[in-house]
């Protein structure tokens, strides 16, 4: 079957089959879908301290039905492509090279140990159970770095070829209720290994998936706890633009061709904001105003991947997704602990 042939319903980031040209009365349909579920899901996480990306993916998925609607196509193609990639984009003024520093160059380089181990352990289990390196890429990366957000801009560097929509909801949904359960669990583990402020706020920053839930269990420890955690979190997050240059060029779009390289041009965006963050060029209400769209734009993405994905061929996954991501999960606990223990 060709590429043309193939049913634009697999194309989950347009970067398979080239779309028609669409006229702006497209897009706000789904636009529209997107933005009440995003605010739904935001509602649900102000009332019940639920996490967003939870939410998000939860509404998605409720609202699978719309998926057949072709006039909703459009905005979805949008939440879940240059919405999602400019959400990666803005993460970079969540990172400074102030705050990696402080760290230290011991905890620095366990860090970046850390995340290296998880992301070569979901590739390892992944090919063990038959699902390819590619999945096991998007395990590990998602578990190693930053959860959903790590999770989307994998699978957009990777492509539709690779990783399709079944896949990457089967991750956001383990994501979601590992990087959950992490998030009450682990400060339960920290006390009872006797863990001190910062030894628990390593754990929770270089263990926990989820940025926010990895803060959140950080402050429930304590304040200094979650002040550690914060800025050994926004480390790895720090390292997905890396990440995101190594697996574009482990895994080059053109596959069947020679070997040329498509850089992922929102890697760039997300090192020049990062870069000009650094420098304390973006002033603080300008960087809420930053960060606050970088999370609502992740959360449309992950809504837009819950409302497009196929739930037959999810619901035929079985738990081998959910075992592949609980691997990675675990050997990052395990390093985290260690490092903790020996070096904090």
């Amino acid at each position: 079957m060709t590429i043309q042939q193939r049913p634009m319903a697999a194309d989950l980031y347009g970067d398979l089959i080239p779309s028609a040209p669409r006229k702006w009365r497209d897009y706000p349909a789904g636009l529209a879908v997107i933005c009440a579920a995003t605010l739904a899901a935001g509602y649900l996480t102000d009332r019940y301290g639920a996490p967003l990306t939870l939410m998000a993916l939860l509404i998605g998925l409720a609202l699978n039905f719309l998926s057949t609607d072709q006039r909703l196509s459009a905005g979805l193609s949008v939440a879940s492509g240059p919405a999602l990639r400019l959400g990666i984009v803005l993460l970079g003024a969540r990172v400074t090279l102030e705050q990696i520093a402080d760290l230290g160059p011991t905890a620095l380089i366990a860090v970046m140990c850390i995340v290296t181990v998880t992301i070569c352990s979901g590739v390892v289990v992944a090919r063990m159970a038959g699902a390819g390196a590619a999945f096991g890429v998007l395990a590990g990366a998602s578990v190693a770095i930053c959860g959903a957000s790590a999770a989307l801009a994998v699978a957009a560097v990777l492509g539709q070829r690779r990783i399709d929509r079944a896949q990457l909801a089967s991750v956001l949904v383990g994501i979601a209720a590992l990087s959950a359960t992490a998030m009450f669990t682990y400060p339960i583990i920290a006390h009872m290994i006797d863990l001190n402020d910062r030894q628990a706020g390593f754990l929770f920053g270089a263990a926990i998936h989820d940025v926010a839930q990895a803060i959140g269990a950080g402050y429930s420890f304590s304040p200094p706890a979650g002040e550690t955690a914060a800025i050994v979190k926004l480390t790895r997050v720090a390292l997905l633009a890396p990440v995101l240059t190594i697996v574009s060029l482990a895994f080059p779009r053109d596959a069947h061709g020679p070997r040329a390289i498509r850089f992922p041009l929102f890697v760039l965006g997300f090192f020049a904001m990062a870069g000009v963050n650094s420098f304390g060029l973006v002033p603080s209400g300008v960087a809420h105003y930053l960060n606050s769209s970088a999370t609502a734009l992740l959360a449309g993405a992950v809504a837009a991947t819950g409302i497009r994905a196929p739930m037959a061929a999810l619901r035929g996954g079985g738990l081998r997704p959910i075992l592949i991501i609980v691997v990675p999960t675990l050997a990052a606990l395990l390093l985290a602990v260690t490092v903790a223990h020996l070096l904090i």
